[in-house]
């Protein structure tokens, strides 16, 4: 849960390749969306464009350097929540939980496994679906 009243802009990162979708394990500690899985991502700084803010928070958060990602617009529900998410496919670096104050562990979903994944919204199942279809 966001806090009430403010607007928020955030940036998801959907980093796929053949072993599915990479998603981060949010701690059981966590004030919002506390032990569930999620994207990388976070809030876009007032000084920052979408794509700026998901390229750091994927350096923060992973350790990797996004070569090629593509944004889009994505309904939360929420008029308060401005979310961008982005399916990169491309990137440099290997993957892993640099930010453990906010993760526990990282781990690939195959498609069939969003089918049962504990997601911080279940919006994302069909989004992350999509984002797996191999491009054309």
């Amino acid at each position: 849960m966001m806090p009430e009243g403010e607007r928020h802009v955030v940036v998801a990162a959907a980093l796929v390749d053949h072993r599915g979708v990479l998603l981060c394990h949010r701690r059981p500690d966590r004030r919002w969306y506390p032990d569930v899985w999620d994207l990388p991502g976070g809030h876009v700084n007032p000084d920052e464009t979408a794509r700026a803010a998901v390229d750091r928070e994927c350096r923060e958060e992973l350790g990797v350097r996004l070569l090629d990602a593509t944004g889009v617009p994505v309904s939360t529900g929420d008029p308060l929540v401005e979310l961008t998410l982005f399916t990169v496919r491309a990137w440099v670096g290997v993957p892993a939980n640099s930010a453990p104050e906010e993760h526990d562990r990282i781990a690939w979903f195959t498609r069939a496994d969003l089918d049962t994944a504990r997601l911080a919204s279940d919006r994302y199942r069909p989004l992350l679906a999509e984002a797996m279809e191999p491009t054309r």
